[in-house]
Order: structure tokens, then C-alpha cells, then sequence
């Protein structure tokens, strides 16, 4: 259990120099010190306000620096080691700030010239961020409860093309989609407010076919509108999703930053999907940047009530195991009285191949699948598409083969056709 009036935070470090300095000059770097010596820097100062250095392990040596333009020890050859370090600040240094804390937790850090590798792995935060940020309003059960999808994955698509499409032809398309009894819609991330497609324009004609297609079926799709834009601009699109009886919206983490997320969460009546474009800059380089569940926990802490996490056998960089352990992350409670957990989005190159690994892997039906070509390209239909994906999921939840399912599923079984293993 951490200090609950101190921050903590575990890293990944490379270095030539000795662990235990180098955790001593990320310390100083990060709260009251410098390269020199400073007047004002008295012992009592230093009690009060400097980081502490809590842990050093050393892991073990590798062959040559991860980074370019490390620096190395004079007079000797260098030796690269590696080791876990947990740092510590006292609370009153910045407050119960999240913009502060990321300034806190990694800041100048990734640039010293100590390191040839630098990561950062957990943060562990006193109760006092529960008290100003209430983290994710909605999270799952609001989530099912305005899709009308209960006990199993939600299951969802990409509006595609990206971009080119009109208004009115994206209305178009989702009409088709709502019709075929898709549970959820979002936007790509390059969809924003672009005069071929305003945004307003686009969420009338969305809505349009949405309620159109839930006067006959009964059911509402889930569609989450991409809102990112400067904060006012955030707030007016929120506005008028929500008029028009829109039931989710969307933004760019890294795009929005952390302010702006923490003010659009205040502000919505409606779940907020995280996007996290961008976040491959943050983690690709194994011995540099973020963790995910690390970087998760300041944008549940913000208010994000869905967090994209990849997909399994997906069309990026990133391992399986990387992915399954971002979406067990999210169900990790940040605070004892106050979890915050948040909902995990699978997507790319999705398709009923990996409903029965990411079931084995979770455990859970709380989660957002979504798949582009994996539905909308089935060769029956989208309708089709949606069914088989639906039945892929019974069978892995039900501990059935995917085949055997498929014997009483014509639409399960074009599919194992069409997406081969």
C-alpha cells in the first residue's frame, strides 16, 4: 500500500552509471534539485520537497545503450545495467493536479543523459485525485443499459471510408449497419468537423437513420460521434449530440490532453470513448515512454469511460500479451473506495478468429469488439456479419468450438470462410 500522502511511481531504467546514482539524479531532476549545487536548496528544503528514492533492483546488464546519446562513465569501458526503480514525491509538491503530475512523473526524465533507457511502468496516487477527479462516469453498466447489450461483448464497427464521405452518405451507411442490428458505431479519428462533412451536419443524418432503424428493430445503436476540437468547441458538439439523442461521444486522448479531457468528462451526460491515435509515439520503443496501464490510469483518473487497448493477432506492432495486459489494466481498481474502471475497446483486424482468445485471456464480457472488414465484409452481409460475430462470441463464451457452433449458424460458417485462421 502506498504513502497516502506521496506519490509513486516504477520505472524501467538503462544506464552505464551506477543504478542507485542514477535513481538519485532522476530524483533531483524531478523535484527540488539541479546539476549543481543552488543556495536555496537547505536540507530543510530538501526534507520537505525532494523526491525519494524508494527502490533500486538491479535486473541485469545488456549488451550496448537501447538510446542514442547517453552518456558513460569517464575512464572506463561502459557497462550497460538495468533495473527497477520506484520513486516517490510528497503530495504538496503539486497538489491533486493531473497536468502537475504528469509533469512530476515524467517530465525531463526520458531526456537525461544518464539514461540509454527509460520507462515508465506503474503510479500509484494518494486519495486525495479520487477526491477532485471522479474518474469515469458511466463505465459498463451505463454503457449496456444504453445499447440495450447485456451479457455478452458489445459489438461494434468503424465508419469507413474514413473520411470523403458526405453527411448524408454517412447517414447512409449507418442506416445500413443499425438496420443489420450492430451494437456499436464510432467514427474514425480522422473524422472530425471538415466542411466535405460537418460535424453537425453528419450527427443529423447519423441520428436520422439511427432512430429510423431503432423503430423497427427496438434496439438503439451505440454511436460514438468524434468531438475533438478545442474545449468550447468540445462542449457545443457534446451539446448537440446529446439533443439530437445521441448516447455516446468521442475524443482524442493525446490530440485533447489532459485538461481538456478532464473538462469535456465534467461536462458530458454521455460515456466518453477514448481514442488513443497516437499512442504508438508513447510505448513502441521498449526501453523508452509509457506503459499502457500506467498511462490508462491518468485518463480513467480524467473520466474516459472506454479506452482503446488493440486486438489480438492485430495489424500493429504490438504483442498479444501487451494487449491482454492493457484490458485486464482497465478493471484494476485505481483506489480501494473509488475503482474507476473503464471499459476496454478491442479493435484492428478484428474478426470472429479472436473472440475465443481474448474470452480465454479475460474471462469477461465486458468489453467493446470492434471489426471493420470483420463484419461489414462478410460475403452474406453486414447483417450476417453482425450474426456471426455475435455467435463467435456464444461459442467462446459457452467453451464451444468455433466449428461446432457453426454447424447450426449459416452466417458463422460463411465467415470461418471468409477470414481463415
Amino acid at each position: 500500500m502506498s504513502d497516502p500522502v506521496r506519490i509513486e511511481a516504477d520505472y524501467l531504467i538503462e544506464t552505464a552509471f551506477d543504478p542507485a546514482r542514477a535513481a538519485e539524479i532522476m530524483a533531483g531532476e524531478q523535484s527540488s534539485g539541479t546539476f549543481v549545487a543552488v543556495p536555496g536548496e537547505t536540507p530543510e528544503l530538501k526534507a520537505r520537497s525532494a523526491a525519494r528514492v524508494e527502490t533500486v533492483r538491479l535486473i541485469d546488464e545488456v549488451a550496448g545503450p537501447s538510446l542514442p546519446g547517453a552518456g558513460v562513465p569517464a575512464g572506463s569501458a561502459p557497462v550497460y545495467r538495468r533495473a527497477f526503480v520506484t520513486l516517490s514525491w510528497p503530495i504538496d509538491n503539486i497538489g491533486a493536479s493531473l497536468p502537475n503530475l504528469v509533469a512530476t512523473i515524467a517530465g525531463n526524465l526520458f531526456e537525461l543523459k544518464a539514461f540509454s533507457g527509460l520507462r515508465l511502468l506503474d503510479v500509484r496516487l494518494p486519495t486525495a485525485f479520487a477526491r477532485k477527479y471522479s474518474g469515469p462516469k458511466f463505465g459498463m453498466a451505463a454503457t449496456r443499459e444504453l445499447s440495450g447489450v447485456h451479457g455478452r461483448p458489445l459489438i461494434g464497427t468503424i465508419i469507413k471510408p474514413s473520411v470523403g464521405l458526405s453527411a448524408e452518405a454517412t447517414g447512409d451507411l449507418v442506416g445500413v449497419l443499425a438496420d443489420a442490428g450492430i451494437d456499436f458505431i464510432k467514427d474514425d479519428e480522422l473524422q472530425a468537423d471538415g466542411p466535405a462533412c460537418p460535424f453537425e451536419d453528419r450527427v443529423t443524418a447519423v441520428m436520422r437513420a439511427v432512430n429510423r432503424a431503432a423503430d423497427k428493430t427496438g434496439k438503439k445503436t451505440m454511436v460514438a460521434f468524434n468531438l475533438t476540437g478545442e474545449i468550447d468547441e468540445m462542449r457545443r458538439r457534446h451539446d448537440f449530440v446529446l439533443a439530437q439523442g445521441g448516447t455516446c461521444i468521442m475524443a482524442s486522448l493525446i490530440s485533447v490532453g489532459y485538461a481538456g479531457i478532464v473538462e469535456l468528462a465534467r461536462h458530458t451526460e454521455l460515456p466518453l470513448h477514448a481514442h488513443r491515435n497516437g499512442w504508438g509515439t508513447l510505448t513502441r520503443a521498449p526501453s523508452l515512454g509509457w506503459s499502457f496501464p500506467a498511462w490508462a490510469k491518468l485518463w480513467r483518473l480524467a473520466g474516459c469511460d472506454h479506452l482503446h487497448v488493440n486486438g489480438l493477432a492485430n495489424k500493429f506492432s504490438e504483442p498479444d500479451e501487451s494487449v491482454i495486459l492493457s484490458a485486464r489494466s482497465l478493471q484494476e481498481p485505481l483506489f480501494d473506495h473509488s475503482p474507476m474502471l473503464a471499459v476496454p475497446v478491442f479493435s484492428s483486424g478484428q474478426t470472429i478468429r479472436q473472440a475465443a482468445g481474448t474470452w480465454a485471456a479475460l474471462k469477461s464480457p465486458d468489453l467493446i469488439f470492434t471489426a471493420g472488414g470483420g463484419v461489414v465484409a462478410h460475403p452474406m452481409g453486414v447483417a450476417a456479419g453482425v450474426e456471426a460475430m455475435v455467435q463467435a462470441w456464444e461459442a467462446a463464451m459457452s467453451d464451444v468450438t468455433i466449428e461446432t457452433q457453426a454447424e447450426n449458424s449459416p452466417a458463422l460458417a460463411a465467415a470461418l470462410d471468409a477470414y481463415p485462421a
